[in-house]
C-alpha cells in the first residue's frame, strides 16, 4: 500500500467580489495565492460585469450566501489567513466580522475596496461606519491606497507627514498594522508606509508609466495574505507582497483596451518564488 506523507498546506481565503475580466477581485486573489504556493479559497460577496474599460454592473449576494460560504470553508478546510476585498454593504461587512470572530481568525487583511479604476462605487456610503467599527478591530492589517485612506480618515494626504497622521488615525480604529500604499502619489518612486503603532517602515519601488494597473490593490493584499498564511512575519510578508506587485506591474501584459491587469505570473517567471 502506498504511503502518504501528510503535509500542511498554507490555506488562504478571499472574501471579495468577482471580476468577470479576471484582473481584480477573487480572480486576481486566487491567481496570486496559487503563484505564491498557497491553497486559495473564496467567498463571493458580489458579481460584477467588468472589463478593462470599467464596471458595467454590480450584483451583490445576499448576506446569508456570504455567511454560508465562509462557514463552509471555515468548518471543514480551515483558514490560515484571509483577506477581504469588495464587501459592498454594511450588512455584508457585519456578517463577515461575525464570522471572523466566530472562528477566531487573527491573520486578517482588509483591502478597503471602494472605487473601481473607472470610477464606479464598490462600497455603499453607509458601509464605511461598519468597516471602521466592526471589521477593523478584528483586523491584523488594513491596506488602503491614498484616496481610500483619505476617505476613511476624512483628511487630505499631500505628503509623508499627512500619510503618517492618516496611518495613526486608521490604527486608532483597532487594526494592529496599517499599510498606506503610495501608488497615487507623484514622483519617481511609489513609497508605501507600514505603520506598526510605535514606528513605521517605508517600502519603495520604481514607479512604472503604464495603464496596466487594474487590480493592483487586490493583488498586493492577496500576496500579503499568502505570505501570512505561510507563516511569514508581517514585515517579511509585506516585503514579499511589495516585490510581487512590483514585478506584476513591471512585466505587464497587453489585454483589453482600457486599464489592463497586472501580470500575476511575473514574480514566478523571475524565479523569485520559493516553495
Amino acid at each position: 500500500m502506498a504511503e502518504y506523507i501528510k503535509r500542511h498546506v498554507a490555506r488562504a481565503l478571499t472574501i471579495a467580489g468577482s471580476d468577470s475580466g479576471g484582473g481584480a477581485g477573487i480572480q486576481a486573489d486566487l491567481k496570486t495565492f496559487q503563484e505564491l504556493g498557497a491553497y486559495g479559497m473564496s467567498a463571493l460577496t458580489a458579481i460584477t460585469a467588468q472589463n478593462t474599460l470599467g464596471v458595467q454592473g454590480v450584483y451583490p449576494l445576499a448576506k446569508e450566501a456570504v455567511k454560508e460560504q465562509i462557514h463552509s470553508v471555515g468548518s471543514d478546510i480551515g483558514v490560515d489567513a484571509l483577506k477581504t476585498g469588495m464587501l459592498f454593504s454594511a450588512e455584508i461587512i457585519e456578517e463577515v466580522a461575525e464570522a471572523i470572530a466566530y472562528f477566531g481568525w487573527s491573520k486578517v487583511v482588509v483591502d478597503p475596496v471602494m472605487i473601481a479604476k473607472g470610477g464606479a462605487s464598490l462600497l455603499q456610503a453607509d458601509a464605511v461606519r461598519s468597516l471602521t467599527k466592526k471589521l477593523l478591530p478584528l483586523t491584523m492589517i488594513v491596506t488602503p491606497n491614498i484616496p481610500e485612506a483619505e476617505y476613511l480618515t476624512g483628511m487630505a494626504i499631500r505628503n509623508k507627514a499627512d500619510k503618517l497622521e492618516a496611518a495613526k488615525k486608521l490604527f486608532s480604529f483597532g487594526t494592529r498594522y496599517v499599510l498606506i500604499k503610495g501608488g497615487h502619489e507623484a514622483g519617481d518612486e511609489a513609497v508605501d508606509l507600514l505603520f506598526e503603532g510605535s514606528g513605521y517602515t517605508e517600502l519603495s519601488g520604481k514607479r512604472i508609466d503604464t495603464s496596466r494597473t487594474h487590480g493592483t490593490g487586490c493583488t498586493y493584499s492577496a500576496a500579503l495574505t499568502a505570505g501570512l498564511a505561510q507563516g511569514l512575519g508581517i514585515v517579511e510578508a509585506v516585503q514579499q507582497a511589495k516585490a510581487y506587485i512590483q514585478a506584476a506591474i513591471e512585466d505587464g501584459i497587453i489585454i483589453g483596451s482600457g486599464h489592463g491587469p497586472t501580470n500575476h505570473w511575473a514574480y514566478r517567471k523571475r524565479g523569485l518564488v520559493s516553495r
